[in-house]
């Protein structure tokens, strides 16, 4: 290891400085345009519909796909700063690669919502309400699945196992344990206690209490020293969190084991669903199953009105504003907090107070490296679809191409690498990416692909394509779970509803298309 990091010194560094990535901000531009109060036009035109939903992302698309299924057809979607929000991807001629979320554990039985969209698409082929549904192959992770780069070799899974003392590996044996256990725990009031979608988890106070702490003290406070476990864990919460285990409700992050259970007929469990284009073709299918018209555009105000509820847009084309009215009997607001806060007339006319209940938002990058060839591999596990390596703030690669493999073994490939800038304050981060040069993010996006390849990385890579989300998801801080502002926006029925992953604490498909069930069927009546 060592000496392929000394090996990447001038040669390397040379390499890279002729890679110049091409940077992708979005919705900064809006957002900056609406920071600066510059003034906007009139609007052009308005629009009827009978449902507007505000926002592409999961939760929107899963409204669209609900109303559908309740035949409601006379909807109209506003994308957002960017279609398909995090589960957007991109493509390299035919390779396809994630922006943002890559993959869907095996939705467990409670998860009905999921299972029902995933059987409508045919993703779930048979029993999708059963124990173990089964699943078109295709979009089931094949092995070899995971890796971890630890002390200079590749070893397979996650957890650091090669070269650690026994006592260590007692404590993962008992955490382990632990988790099996409370996944199959049920509080006094009869719930599981930690479940997907979250607001049917136990509220027994004895495990609510869990919000109260962080997981990192969790740990120390049931006498888990191991310093292997306590990476790992740091290492899950960035990874789904955006933040670290030490700033994590201990709730939330016991949440991330305890309740992905899902199984399937025909893959082992724990098995993941994941496309080269991470959560894209799914949002994609969801589009094409609901028939929803799509508008591009911004919702930059949005009211109550006698007869429903006006939404006012805009959108920027080469810096030049347009605007245009969106009148409907109801909205679907399935945007950020943060954005809605500033979105929605009179917010706090709901309970919603913008100074104590916006949460905070982890800032992330994710860096698609097109190879022109795969590198050459250092000893142990070989190349896993998720390749991680002992450090921080990285979060490793995945392998867009994994799933190609068993097919046809490609001629090149794309690495798509994960950072979350954990290592330093969000509002740090955040300016930190907006004044970087792009050569600094490319140090950065590229530190995980350089420890495990050295300097024969930088002549394998044809080109880089950076997307930069400044408010990637919300963090689950301690107490997140006690935010009576977001209890009062899950709750709303009127004319204007709620649907976000926020409404839940923490950015995963589940919770937001649980929103999204929920708001479709509310906007139905």
């Amino acid at each position: 290891m060592a000496g392929l990091a000394a090996a990447g010194s001038v040669a390397g560094f040379q390499r890279w400085q002729e890679i110049t990535p091409v940077l992708h901000y979005p919705g900064r531009d809006e957002g900056h345009y609406l920071r600066d109060r510059k003034a906007l036009p009139p609007p052009s035109e308005v629009i009827t519909t009978d449902i507007a939903i505000l926002g592409s992302g999961v939760a929107g698309l899963t409204a669209a796909w609900k109303l559908n299924q309740l035949g409601r057809t006379d909807m109209l979607m506003i994308d957002g700063p960017q279609a398909y929000g995090n589960a957007a991807g991109g493509a390299f001629g035919d390779l396809e690669y994630p922006t943002g979320a890559h993959y869907l554990p095996l939705p467990s039985p409670e998860s009905v919502h999921v299972r029902e969209i995933l059987a409508d698409l045919g993703i779930i082929e048979k029993d999708a309400f059963g124990d173990k549904p089964y699943y078109d192959e295709r979009f089931l992770l094949h092995a070899p699945e995971e890796r971890l780069l630890h002390d200079g070799h590749w070893q397979e899974g996650f957890m650091p196992t090669e070269g650690v003392p026994q006592w260590e590996l007692d404590e993962h044996t008992r955490f382990f344990k632990e988790v099996e256990r409370l996944r199959q725990l049920h509080g006094s009031d009869g719930r599981r206690v930690f479940v997907f979608p979250t607001v049917m988890s136990s509220e027994d106070p004895a495990w609510t209490a869990l919000d109260r702490i962080t997981l990192k003290v969790w740990l120390e406070q049931n006498g888990y020293r191991s310093p292997t476990l306590h990476w790992y864990l740091n290492y899950c919460c960035r990874d789904d969190y955006g933040t670290r285990y030490d700033q994590v409700s201990a709730w939330a992050g016991l949440h991330y084991y305890c309740s992905r259970w899902g199984k399937a007929a025909n893959a082992n469990d724990g098995t993941w669903l994941t496309w080269p284009g991470g959560l894209q073709p799914l949002v994609r299918g969801m589009e094409q199953s609901s028939g929803i018209r799509r508008r591009a555009g911004t919702c930059i105000s949005l009211k109550k009105t006698a007869t429903g509820v006006e939404a006012l847009c805009f959108r920027l084309d080469a810096g030049k504003p347009t605007t245009y009215l969106v009148r409907a009997r109801k909205a679907i607001c399935a945007m950020p907090t943060y954005v809605a806060a500033r979105v929605v007339e009179n917010i706090a006319d709901y309970g919603f107070d913008s100074a104590r209940h916006i949460p905070e938002y982890a800032p992330w990058m994710v860096a698609n490296f097109l190879l022109k060839r795969f590198p050459d591999e250092l000893p142990g596990q070989p190349l896993s679809w998720d390749n991680v390596v002992y450090s921080e703030p990285g979060l490793g690669f995945v392998v867009s191409t994994h799933q190609d493999i068993r097919v046809r073994p490609p001629e090149k490939t794309v690495f798509s690498s994960y950072v979350a800038l954990s290592d330093r304050k969000a509002v740090n981060a955040r300016r930190w990416m907006v004044a970087a040069k792009p050569e600094e993010l490319l140090a950065l996006a590229c530190a995980d692909l350089k420890a495990a390849y050295g300097t024969q990385f930088a002549s394998c890579v044809e080109r880089v394509d950076i997307t930069l989300r400044g408010h990637a998801m919300s963090v689950p801080w301690p107490n997140f779970r006690s935010n009576a502002g977001m209890k009062a926006l899950r709750e709303a029925d009127g004319s204007i509803l709620f649907a976000h992953a926020d409404l839940s604490g923490f950015s995963v498909f589940e919770e937001a298309a649980w929103w999204g069930y929920r708001a479709a069927t509310l906007a139905a009546k």
